[in-house]
């Protein structure tokens, strides 16, 4: 395919969530392909240490703009989508269990950055950075790719972070539709790399005292941070692939049982009990039961819609964003895990 670009080293790019931790990555790859004028929209009270780290302190010639502001405020959107040519979208409501505030944090600050969008002429994409946890993985095929049916009725996984996505997904759509707005989405799977030491929850839970391992022989669809950054600059750049959608995981994706390991040999041995798939299964249907005879009492926070999605047995390919964005993982996967165990271990050493 051609590697040709829809805008030039001089354009303007927006960049939210620029401080968080795929989206300093992401910074940091636009900037390294030459790309010199960008702003990247911050919350008044975000930390910039891994912009810093990863950016700001380097002699790289390009002019990053850092704008404090809110995507709550449509004043702040406006001013952040001014004569922007490529707007990458990474901010978003994490780390809550509230359906209103990951509505109002990641639904309602999309629409209100699709509205500001309208009005810059320069505008050639917006990229939404959405994720795995939109599909449902209930499909007959064990094998899950950007065609795998997303959630009909995300409200029913009890999952307040799926619904966020699966409405901005919609919303973005909804927009393309009406007023012709160019979008690319992007899902990235288990997203890992130094400064994020807790292990996925598609590996098991450890809320009850001990570690669940849940997802025994699984491939899990880690992709780590600096590959998945790559593949988001890829999307705002590659000419040819408005309105695709693109699943990001690496190559060589490890088992649960085999992360767990060498988690446990290189980071902090611990305890562990495995779940077989079928007790899993069934552990999540009676608590569907009892949370529905309860009448909430128990919240259905391990249903069956949430087994489907994180641990029935699955494939995952990443060869639609190998072939059409010509991405490549820039660290392998056994040197990707070397990194983060080292760095979770050095973080366990100075906690």
């Amino acid at each position: 395919m051609s590697n040709s670009y829809i805008i030039n080293p001089e354009d303007r790019i927006l960049i939210t969530g620029a401080t968080g931790f795929i989206g300093c990555r992401v910074v940091r790859d636009l900037v390294a392909r030459g790309f010199r004028n960008l702003v990247c929209l911050a919350r008044p009270t975000a930390n910039l240490d891994r912009l810093e780290a990863s950016v700001l302190s380097q002699s790289t010639g390009a002019q990053i703009e850092i704008l404090r502001g809110n995507l709550l405020s449509p004043a702040d959107c406006e001013a952040a989508t001014r004569d922007v040519a490529v707007i990458y979208h990474l901010a978003a409501g994490t780390g809550t269990k509230s359906f209103a505030d990951a509505v109002l944090n990641s639904v309602v600050t999309t629409r209100n950055l699709l509205d500001a969008s309208l009005r810059s002429t320069n505008l050639k994409r917006f990229v939404l950075v959405s994720s795995f946890a939109v599909y449902t993985n209930r499909q007959k095929s064990r094998r899950l790719d950007e065609s795998s049916p997303v959630e009909n009725h995300p409200e029913l996984r009890a999952d307040a972070y799926c619904y966020a996505k699966v409405k901005q997904e919609e919303i973005v759509k909804r927009y393309a539709q009406l007023f012709g707005n160019r979008y690319v989405i992007l899902r990235p799977g288990s997203v890992y790399g130094g400064g994020k030491s807790e292990i996925t929850g598609r590996v098991g839970i450890g809320t009850f005292g001990f570690f669940l391992h849940l997802g025994g022989s699984n491939r899990i669809p880690f992709t780590y941070v600096d590959n998945c950054a790559s593949a988001i600059a890829l999307a705002g750049l590659v000419d040819g692939v408005d309105g695709e959608v693109f699943n990001v995981v690496d190559d060589d994706l490890p088992s649960s049982r085999q992360f767990l390991r060498s988690y446990k040999q290189n980071v902090k041995p611990f305890s562990s009990v495995y779940v077989p798939r079928p007790l899993s299964y069934a552990l999540c249907y009676l608590w569907e039961k009892y949370s529905d005879y309860s009448k909430g009492q128990l919240p259905s926070a391990f249903n069956r819609d949430h087994w489907y999605s994180l641990w029935r047995k699955t494939g995952y390919s990443n060869q639609h964003l190998k072939r059409r964005l010509d991405w490549v993982p820039q660290v392998s996967t056994a040197e990707a895990m070397q990194q983060y165990f080292t760095s979770c271990h050095r973080d366990r050493q100075h906690a």
